[in-house]
């Protein structure tokens, strides 16, 4: 058992203690960042003399080994190192010696994994900004393409007002653009270095923590050692909107869901997205859009995972703190896999548009417009409710919509009612007629389209300082 501890034991941790308290297993994911925040600390320590030119060269040429062999698979991180800390400086003190034990110098375990975990976050903070871009691509795509699509929009599951496809998916353009704001908070409030916090205290060699943390992209070090190695905010904010973001996916899916089903057949999701049944021949089912949904809880079980993981801890380091990674590594790799399958599927997935617009006529979605037609010629607003509620109750029995009563039977119940009626209720009128900007008209929907192709075009990249 590789441990770096053992000077003040004088007896060999048993087995099952070791196992419990070995992080091997799961912050070997953590190769890359410990060996960037490696070269970035002996350079550090020779620019304040601490080490030699020669000393940091041959820490750094070994350490770039060590990482090109764990990639080419001829170094095996195994189960004999406690973490990937420990594999690396023993990697690194097996092939240089007195000098590979000086790598540790100014540095603990503690401000070294609080780096490590920063860094690996950082990455997926940027990875998963990535993958929500393009979504939105697609996004985009779909409403530049379906502006006078038109659709029942819904309250309660109910047609409620006629929209169009394009109006629908600027819904979920918002949402996904406001995730990767929230993103772009979190990174600007992380990006700074822990590494010099030491165990909590800081350290009594001259290091020079700005050098550090400009050479690992940071805009500067942490300002409090205590909190430096304590800090789990950042993994906190990041997986919370993780959780939003999956929420978002979530909701969409079920969307997709209903709107694959026999009884809409709004949509038919592309043979390669999709998977049938063993015993139902006619089956075609919407598997990626259940997984999404039905993985949305995993992600909420890791953000809930550290918050009971971090509420009850005192300052500073404490081992509770092992148990922010494999959860929240599952729920990261989980979000980015979600966003990019859903993000294939709905980009070679089928609009039915003739079935969108038979729905919302089929389902009274201008009634309202019935109403405001009758307000327009002096009708108080109530009475124009219950007028055309009448009007919709009528073509319930008669199993029609309201375009398909004829004048004679409308005047029946509101002499107001006139040949324009027709006109006024279709659902083009219906959508266009509604010109303020977040409305579904193609002139509304025209204006928005050109904001979000500029703030795609034109969005700062997450990481650039602002």
């Amino acid at each position: 058992m590789a441990q770096l501890w053992g000077g003040r034991f004088t007896k060999e941790t048993d087995k099952l203690v070791y196992n419990f308290n070995a992080s091997i297993t799961f912050d070997r994911k953590f190769y890359e960042e410990d060996i960037e925040g490696s070269i970035a600390h002996v350079t550090m320590l020779a620019a304040v003399g601490i080490l030699t030119e020669k000393e940091r060269d041959d820490i750094i040429a070994t350490l770039e080994d060590i990482k090109r062999e764990v990639e080419n698979g001829t170094l095996e991180i195994t189960e004999e190192y406690e973490d990937i800390h420990s594999f690396v400086e023993a990697n690194l003190i097996k092939r240089l010696g007195d000098t590979g034990k000086k790598l540790h110098t100014g540095r603990s375990r503690n401000d070294q994994v609080a780096l490590d975990m920063r860094l690996y976050t950082r990455k997926q903070v940027e990875a998963v900004d990535g993958e929500l871009k393009e979504l939105l691509e697609t996004l985009l795509h779909i409403m530049k393409e379906n502006t006078e699509t038109v659709m029942p929009g819904f309250t309660h599951l109910q047609k409620a007002q006629p929209i169009t496809l394009a109006h629908h998916m600027g819904a979920y353009f918002e949402m996904f653009k406001r995730d990767r704001q929230r993103l772009s908070d979190i990174y600007e409030r992380m990006n700074y270095c822990p590494l010099g916090s030491g165990a909590l205290a800081g350290t009594t060699y001259p290091l020079d923590r700005e050098m550090t943390a400009e050479l690992l992209g940071f805009y500067g070090p942490t300002l409090n050692s205590m909190d430096g190695v304590s800090d789990r905010d950042y993994l906190i904010e990041f997986l919370s909107a993780l959780s939003t973001i999956m929420m978002h996916l979530s909701r969409f899916s079920e969307e997709v869901i209903i709107w694959n089903s026999n009884e809409y057949r709004f949509v038919e999701i592309d043979d390669t997205y999709s998977t049938g049944s063993s015993i139902m021949p006619q089956k075609k089912n919407p598997d990626i859009a259940e997984l999404v949904r039905g993985k949305t809880g995993r992600v909420y079980g890791a953000l809930v995972s550290i918050l009971t993981t971090m509420k009850g801890i005192p300052l500073a380091y404490n081992k509770d703190m092992q148990e922010d990674k494999e959860l929240s590594f599952d729920a990261m790799d989980t979000a980015k896999g979600c966003i990019a399958l859903f993000n294939g599927m709905l980009k070679t997935m089928h609009f039915n548009k003739e079935n969108m617009k038979k729905s919302a006529n089929n389902g009274f979605t201008n009634a309202t417009d019935a109403a405001d037609y009758l307000v327009k010629r002096g009708v108080p607003f109530r009475d124009a409710h219950g007028i055309v509620g009448q009007v919709v109750l009528y073509c319930i029995d008669k199993n029609i919509a309201i375009d398909d009563m004829s004048l004679e039977e409308l005047k029946a119940i509101s002499p107001v009612f006139e040949a324009d009626v027709y006109e006024a209720v279709s659902m083009e009128t219906c959508v266009n007629t509604r010109l303020t900007i977040g409305a579904p008209s193609k002139s509304a929907m025209d204006k928005v389209i050109a904001i979000e192709e500029d703030y795609l075009a034109n969005c700062t990249k997450i990481g650039k300082k602002k």
